[in-house]
């Protein structure tokens, strides 16, 4: 039976994330929709992580089996014409029966991007956190070092992460822009507990408004109390802009919870 791989990009604005849940619209249940369509048969779809209400993707992977073969083009092309404006297919493949895009993710980027000039942006507002005070970016690069590495990072997940435990490795951490205009958070992981992004990105913010000085955030990831951080960041300036897949189950990977 084909299974195929799909790279999608989508708005998440209107949607309650990407799991299908019964109190709104989810990008998972507007997938398989499109494809029912397309195929003529129900699908069920996984992805490699379940993005909260309102965050957004540039690469979000996804697959699923099924018995109709059918050319990627229908996939890759044809498959946006069964989907709704605010989700797209960007890339589409056939891989090994036994693909499982949480399984075999070697590790994932999100970006959190804040509008810091002095009002508000009306083009920015779905996909930036707006703070209107200038910040010390300076700042919040020198506590952001500090998450680099493999550590507990309980003080940086939500109450409700079902994770079973809190170790992950972060790979990449950087910080780009200045005060004034675009500043955008950049963190690159093996994977990712529950609002862990957004709360390591209230916690910078925290720093870059002179509030704590850039060592807090080592004592932050130290006494592994979310109490201790800064305030979750709002969903939609959070986004998933890729996946990086191996060739087979990552031994002893750490599953998503959310980014």
């Amino acid at each position: 039976m084909p299974r195929v791989k799909l790279v999608l990009e989508y708005d998440g604005t209107e949607f309650v994330g990407w799991q299908v849940q019964p109190n709104g619209r989810s990008v998972q249940a507007a997938v398989e929709g499109a494809l029912a369509e397309l195929l003529g048969e129900p699908v069920k779809v996984a992805a490699a992580g379940r993005t909260d209400s309102g965050v957004h993707a540039l690469g979000q992977v996804a697959a699923f089996s099924t018995a109709r073969v059918l050319p990627m083009k229908a996939y890759a092309v044809g498959l946006n014409g069964h989907l709704p404006a605010d989700v797209a297919v960007v890339a589409a493949e056939e891989v090994p029966e036994a693909f499982d895009p949480r399984r075999w993710s070697l590790g994932k980027r999100y970006r959190y991007r804040i509008s810091n000039r002095g009002g508000r942006s009306p083009l920015r507002r779905r996909t930036h956190w707006e703070l209107f005070a200038p910040l010390d970016v300076e700042a919040m690069r020198e506590g952001a070092r500090a998450l680099l590495g493999r550590h507990d990072f309980s003080a940086f997940r939500a109450a409700d992460c079902e994770a079973p435990h809190a170790v992950r490795e972060v790979r990449e951490v950087s910080i780009a822009g200045e005060a004034g205009g675009e500043v955008a958070l950049e963190v690159e992981g093996t994977a990712f507990l529950k609002h862990m992004v957004r709360n390591i990105a209230g916690t910078l913010v925290e720093v870059g408004k002179g509030k704590r000085p850039a060592g807090w955030v080592a004592e932050v990831l130290a006494s592994r109390d979310r109490t201790r951080a800064g305030q979750t960041a709002p969903a939609h300036g959070l986004c998933l802009v890729e996946v990086r897949m191996g060739g087979g189950p990552r031994a002893g990977a750490e599953v998503d919870d959310d980014g």
